[in-house]
């Protein structure tokens, strides 16, 4: 069963852990002005998100939406992944 997702916040990020069963955590980059200095600053934020499949992998671009509490710490749902971060097969070196 998919959430409706009429009023529900959508953020776009990187996953960076995978090794929990069903869950992802996912670091999202914001950027905004400072209203007093006008400096463009960066921050980083980091959330759990429910993957029911075990589909995203690390380095994976994905959109978390917001859920009803599932856990201690998620709420968060992997709605789509939306680039697989490649990892090229490690060439193996052969001495002669």
């Amino acid at each position: 069963m998919e959430p409706k997702t009429a009023n529900r916040r959508k953020m776009t990020g990187v996953v960076i852990k995978d090794k929990m069963d069903k869950t992802v955590v996912v670091e999202v980059e914001k950027t905004y002005r400072h209203p007093m200095y006008r400096k463009y600053l960066r921050t980083k934020r980091t959330c759990k998100a429910h993957d029911e499949q075990n589909a995203a992998k690390i380095g994976d671009q994905v959109v978390i939406v917001e859920a009803r509490p599932l856990s201690k710490d998620k709420r968060w749902v992997v709605k789509q992944i939306i680039k697989r971060d490649v990892i090229a097969p490690s060439e193996e070196v052969t001495e002669q």
